[in-house]
């Protein structure tokens, strides 16, 4: 690992890949697709290394069931794909959510639907990381917006995962999986490393699904002298499937409520230039980096406007949209989407502000000039 005096210049898949192994992944299924490819092929080398398995899957479906059958043997666990890949391992992310078994997922979009834009960027899968399996659910997803950002959120991945019991995502997108950056590479040191509780009761006594004040139940691995049952079926304390409606209400209210419970300890969000703006602009992942560029520019012109960016995107911080949508008269949304985030920061305004959505769908970035005339337009109403 690095020491503090090391400087490197890496893209974001580097750094994930080099999060995962700062975090203790010991184990990584996937199968090679655009533009996430690189990930893969670099723990292919190093994960042996360290005396973990790297093994490439025939597809993104049996990918994720390797996952979450080395995690529930109690190793960290981490898939990585693209938009294609990451809808054939929804099934198996609904699994590991009503299983509770901890594993991280990363996804460098690209545009699609379908086989898309395999090559070039996009938010499109911003909604499908909260929603794409069905049912309801917990989920965490993590987005950062530069390539260290990619590093420290990767290693954060992998503690709310095992923390929680919950698979967690890892949202890149082309830009920040390719662009080469200076990183100063941090001491191990410096990171916090979470392992999963473990019961301190008898296995003749262990319930592995039993509700805990923290909603959380403690996890052991397979083999270790604890017999359980694991299954997708709705299930009791004993993780044996139930058709009792007390039972089946109790268990859907913790899985779903452990998330929010816990969220202002999850969720994670940077504060710009907000102190005395009249406009707000809320952006995440590689276009936040052009509106803070837009930004800085509009400062230049007099216009008083700051971002909220987030960097966990699910729990979505809609208590920090609802104090900014208090103190500013606009709320400014750029995604390379058609809009899927901006109507969840306007349903969390509660009308209080006006959302004014900068959309782009052709597989190209969107410039800081386009929304610094967005910021213009607004300014000058």
């Amino acid at each position: 690992m690095a020491s503090k005096s090391e400087v490197r210049a890496m893209t974001g898949n580097e750094a994930c890949a080099e999060g995962a192994l700062i975090a203790g992944l010991g184990f990584f299924a996937g199968y090679p697709i655009t533009p996430s490819s690189e990930i893969a092929e670099i723990l292919s080398v190093r994960l042996p290394q360290q005396k973990g398995r790297f093994i490439q899957m025939e597809d993104e479906i049996a990918s994720m069931g390797a996952v979450i059958g080395a995690s529930l043997m109690g190793t960290k666990a981490m898939t990585a794909t693209s938009g294609p890949g990451f809808s054939l391992k929804q099934e198996n992310i609904g699994y590991a959510a009503t299983a509770e078994i901890p594993c991280v997922i990363v996804n460098v979009m690209r545009g699609g639907p379908s086989t898309g834009l395999p090559t070039l960027p996009a938010q499109g899968d911003v909604m499908q990381a909260r929603w794409g399996t069905h049912g309801d659910h917990p989920i965490i997803a993590l987005i950062p917006n530069s390539v260290r950002e990619t590093l420290d959120l990767t290693v954060r991945a992998f503690n709310l995962a095992e923390r929680y019991r919950s698979p967690v995502v890892v949202l890149l997108d082309e830009i920040i999986g390719h662009v080469n950056e200076r990183v100063i590479m941090p001491d191990t040191s410096e990171f916090e490393i979470v392992e999963r509780t473990k019961p301190t009761i008898s296995p003749d006594k262990f319930l592995p699904y039993q509700h805990t004040d923290s909603l959380i139940p403690p996890m052991v691995s397979f083999g270790q002298g604890y017999r359980y049952h694991v299954t997708g079926l709705v299930h009791d304390q004993t993780g044996f499937p139930t058709n009792n409606p007390t039972e089946i209400e109790k268990f859907q209210l913790r899985l779903n409520t452990k998330i929010e419970k816990h969220q202002d300890k999850i969720i994670d969000v940077e504060e710009y230039m907000l102190d005395d703006a009249d406009f707000g602009i809320f952006a995440y992942g590689s276009t936040s980096r052009s509106a803070r560029h837009a930004l800085r520019l509009a400062r230049e012109k007099g216009v008083k406007i700051g971002m909220l960016r987030p960097r966990v995107l699910w729990p979505f911080p809609t208590e920090h949209v609802k104090r900014l949508s208090a103190r500013v008269d606009t709320i400014i949304v750029p995604e390379l989407n058609f809009g899927q985030i901006a109507h969840e920061v306007e349903w969390a305004t509660c009308g209080n502000a006006r959302v004014e959505k900068i959309n782009q769908v052709n597989g190209e970035p969107i410039p800081p000039m386009k929304i610094l005339q967005k910021i213009m337009e607004i300014a000058s109403d």
